[in-house]
């Protein structure tokens, strides 16, 4: 039989899978290292098990200790399937600009999660790197893995994904393109594929208000770079022992929004539902494209899964919001436009001469019937045109109720423009919406033409 004895056993060994649709510009063959195919969805679950048992063998967490992390949500994960394997106790401290699916998963897996402030220094005692430091010195038989200066973070890469992406591509990688937040995974899978071949370049993707790359360029800890961003996982206030810039051979930083938008393009145009980081790192790339030729073997290693970002980028709302997708009109939105154009409406009792007047003097093509405060039908220049073609003598007295249709289709104010096709066609010229106050408007396709 053929079966692992724990979950912690099936971590590691991930495929490379050819990009193709989002990568069109790019003469190289770029290959994707598919992090989410370990059980914990991502690749911090390689760095969070060697963390742990190097613990272990150090004598730094006895059986039945506490495990505390700072994390962004992914080193916690692969942290609380390796204390439910060994039967430890987990807290977590993150910060309130993950995603809530993230804070969610971690407190499914049996750990306690605090919530910290993401705006304050990281030295400040409400920051989560501090309030895990004073949880670990407050809890008997409590270890604080601290991702950001474990250096059993980037050996777990040196020891496991650089051999991996070095065997899966018989040795024929010329660029590592990796998100850098801890830094484990650069620079530890970047010095095993230089050992092997010294002219692998390593490119690290940061994001704007991170101070990584001018670090890397000048050497000088600039805090004027450092300012709030959405981005998740990569990008840091400050400099980890883990991150070995002397591996590391260029930074290009990515917008909030183009890492957004092509996590959105991976998951459409090539299956592949991955974090937001992932977008990033493939933007990055695309952003260095002319640096590349046509035998270069490129690498992108990912670090998460989709599925923790359901309420954020994978939410057009959310990213609407936020500037990253165009807001699709309303029909609120149309009416503004309007400008405040006065509603014009017959009454039943108005005669079709009378419509018709009133039609000429306004140049307008279709009007509500109204009866009382009612609508009761609408008339439009056809209908009244074909009447008076056809009663040329006898038309003076008539009532619009013989010749009026069905009233126009009442919509809210807060359907999306797109959908107004499924009321305006040949047969309906027009759409009434009523606004909170209470008061009626006309859409024509007029209307409708000038707002496109």
């Amino acid at each position: 039989m053929d079966y692992h004895d724990n979950i912690l056993q099936t971590i590691g060994d991930t495929p490379l899978v050819k990009l193709h649709k989002v990568i069109e510009d790019i003469p190289a063959l770029v290959l994707m290292k598919v992090e989410t195919f370990n059980p914990g969805h991502s690749i911090k679950d390689r760095m969070a098990l060697k963390m742990l048992e190097d613990a272990e063998k150090r004598g730094d967490i006895k059986p039945g200790g506490t495990v505390i992390e700072c994390t962004s949500g992914n080193t916690g994960m692969g942290l609380a399937l390796g204390a439910a394997v060994k039967g430890y106790k987990c807290i977590f401290t993150t910060t309130d600009k993950q995603s809530k699916e993230k804070i969610d998963l971690l407190r499914a897996v049996g750990g306690e999660v605090i919530v910290c402030p993401t705006n304050v220094e990281a030295d400040d005692p409400r920051s989560y790197y501090s309030v895990a430091r004073r949880l670990s010195e407050e809890t008997p038989n409590s270890y604080w893995c601290n991702q950001y200066d474990n250096l059993s973070n980037r050996t777990a890469h040196y020891e496991s994904t650089g051999p991996e992406i070095w065997e899966q591509t018989d040795g024929k990688i010329t660029h590592l393109v990796v998100g850098v937040g801890t830094g484990g995974t650069i620079s530890g899978t970047g010095r095993y594929l230089k050992e092997q071949n010294k002219d692998v370049k390593v490119w690290g993707i940061d994001t704007y208000g991170s101070v990584f790359k001018k670090y890397h360029e000048t050497g000088e800890f600039d805090e004027k770079e450092i300012y709030p961003y959405i981005t998740e996982g990569i990008g840091e206030d400050i400099i980890p022992k883990n991150v070995d810039f002397d591996v590391i051979d260029y930074f290009e930083k990515v917008t909030d929004k183009d890492g957004a938008l092509m996590t959105r393009r991976l998951a459409r145009e090539e299956g592949l539902l991955l974090g937001y980081s992932a977008g990033s790192a493939v933007a990055g790339l695309l952003q260095l494209k002319d640096k590349l030729t046509k035998d270069d073997v490129v690498v992108v290693v990912i670090h998460d899964h989709g599925s923790r970002y359901v309420g954020k980028i994978y939410n057009d709302d959310w990213m609407r919001e936020r500037g990253f997708l165009e807001r699709e009109l309303s029909v609120k939105d149309v009416l503004k436009m309007k400008k405040g154009e006065q509603f014009l409406a017959v009454h039943s009792h108005h005669t079709v001469q009378e419509a018709f007047k009133m039609m000429k003097e306004h140049d307008i093509s279709q009007m509500p019937v109204m009866k009382e405060d009612k609508v009761v039908g609408s008339i439009t220049e056809t209908a009244v045109l074909s009447y008076l073609l056809e009663n040329p003598m006898n038309h003076a007295e008539q009532k619009l109720d013989s010749i009026m249709g069905s009233p126009f289709p009442v919509v809210p104010e807060d359907m999306p423009f797109s959908q107004l096709s499924q009321y305006i066609d040949r047969n309906i010229p027009a759409v009434m919406a009523k606004d909170r106050a209470g008061t009626l408007h006309i859409l024509t396709q007029y209307d409708i033409i000038r707002a496109m």
